[in-house]
């Protein structure tokens, strides 16, 4: 294991929306025997509704307040010890404030999702509020992509199950 995840054991999924952040990570964790952190459930929990609720009521800087703090507290656990494998909203890495809590504290690895196949996951989900219009969705996707591109490794999903995903995970050169 590389020195940086020893001192700090925590692996950040970045990547866009329905790239299977939360889906890989739960395996990930469960392999590693780490605990496993999903911070939009972090945030609904706190905030007892639901992401698309808190974009409705209180808009996106709220939102992205929230997250901050949400992220700020899993590297507080981080950092005591508790090894763990974070999922990242999909425009927390892109936020200045969270890339470097996130550099400085673990190692990122960019879920690189291909567009067609993240339009196929979202087409019709509302619980996504910023994947109801498929141009924004676009647009959103291509202004991201320079942020995710400096996490620390990139893994290409594909399509690929998820176990096989996390298996590339576990040959990365930093365990």
């Amino acid at each position: 294991m590389i020195l940086k995840l020893k001192r700090t054991p925590g692996i950040y999924l970045v990547g866009f929306m329905a790239c299977g952040k939360s889906t890989i990570g739960r395996l990930l964790a469960d392999t590693l025997g780490w605990s496993f952190a999903d911070i939009d459930e972090d945030i609904e929990r706190g905030a007892r509704r639901t992401i698309s609720e808190i974009f409705e009521v209180e808009g996106e800087e709220v939102f992205r307040r929230m997250e901050q703090e949400a992220i700020a507290e899993r590297v507080r656990r981080i950092e005591s010890g508790q090894p763990t494998v974070v999922a990242l909203g999909g425009g927390a890495f892109a936020r200045p404030e969270n890339y470097e809590l996130v550099a400085a504290n673990g190692v990122s690895i960019w879920l690189d999702c291909p567009l067609e196949i993240l339009l196929e996951r979202v087409v019709g989900d509302t619980a996504r509020p910023l994947a109801r219009d498929v141009e924004r969705f676009r647009q959103l996707y291509e202004a991201r992509l320079p942020a995710y591109q400096r996490a620390d490794f990139r893994v290409a999903i594909k399509g690929k199950d998820p176990l096989t995903v996390v298996n590339e995970i576990l040959k990365l050169p930093i365990f």
